[in-house]
């Protein structure tokens, strides 16, 4: 039986619009101009939008720039990464503690400007190891991360995305680096990003809204919907990403999106005519 709407009255009675990036505002560097015009409507609606992505390869002012050449016009505080998430968590949860880091030179960067207890990864030992989408890995770091590991380190990844969408195709993400770190050390990280709690509960706290008037748009399920259902907060699926009708179909209840559409475009026209 195809997936069918319910009543769309309720998505303009949101107050806060999430965005998943990848896959759901624009492809790699292949934007969607629907994208555009439709966030462009909520803000002159009043309403409040927020750019979160799991993709903390980059740092949130590369999306700013990212976003304003794109044509998103976003503030700083418009955006917020799994990265900014984990790094909040490590301030206020484990604090002081020596964290060795697999990822970006850029994600390496705002974590020391954080003042978090940065390691090499050549120590005998690390309080937490963390792994994130790392377009620079090496064997090095992987044998690093899981040696560490092995000698008792906490076990933290930003975001469980297994692929991250491009305009050629899928490339390895966050979650087949945790996969890898897993199959070698038998232990299974703590993650952050979506769809876990600590990402909602940072949301609400920064921008001051309740879960209820939440709304998130993104374009997979175990990550962005999932944030949603488990979270109380509104899930809105598209298919211009890495999902199908098909998958959805497939989808147990607890993993159903609350609507579902080809793209923004046909929320706009929903919400906006």
């Amino acid at each position: 039986m195809a997936f069918k709407n319910p009543d769309t009255a309720i998505l303009n009675e949101k107050e806060l619009y999430i965005f998943d990036m990848d896959g759901t505002i624009y492809l790699g560097y292949n934007v969607f101009p629907f994208a555009i015009r439709f966030i462009n409507n909520l803000r002159a609606a009043g309403k409040r939008v927020l750019f979160f992505t799991n993709n903390a390869s980059h740092t949130s002012d590369f999306y700013v720039q990212k976003l304003s050449k794109l044509g998103f016009s976003p503030t700083r505080e418009e955006i917020m990464t799994s990265g900014d998430v984990t790094i909040e968590f490590l301030r206020r949860h484990r604090d002081g503690k020596s964290v060795y880091l697999v990822g970006t030179d850029e994600l390496v960067e705002s974590f020391k400007d954080a003042g978090i207890n940065m390691l090499t990864g050549d120590e005998e030992k690390a309080d937490i190891v963390v792994t994130s989408f790392d377009t620079t890995m090496t064997y090095k770091k992987m044998d690093d991360a899981c040696r560490l590991v092995r000698g008792g380190a906490e076990y933290l990844s930003t975001h469980p995305d297994f692929n991250c969408p491009t305009e050629t195709g899928f490339i390895p993400d966050s979650g087949a680096i945790a996969a890898f770190v897993t199959a070698s050390t038998g232990k299974t990280p703590t993650y952050f990003g979506k769809p876990y709690k600590e990402t909602v509960e940072m949301i609400s706290e920064a921008t001051g809204v309740s879960v209820e008037k939440m709304c998130i748009f993104g374009d997979r399920l175990y990550t962005d919907i999932a944030l949603g259902k488990k979270h109380g907060v509104t899930a809105v699926l598209v298919y211009s990403g890495e999902t199908t009708p098909e998958d959805v179909e497939a989808a147990t209840v607890a993993e159903k999106p609350d609507y579902a559409f080809p793209s923004l475009d046909e929320v706009d026209q929903v919400m906006f005519g």
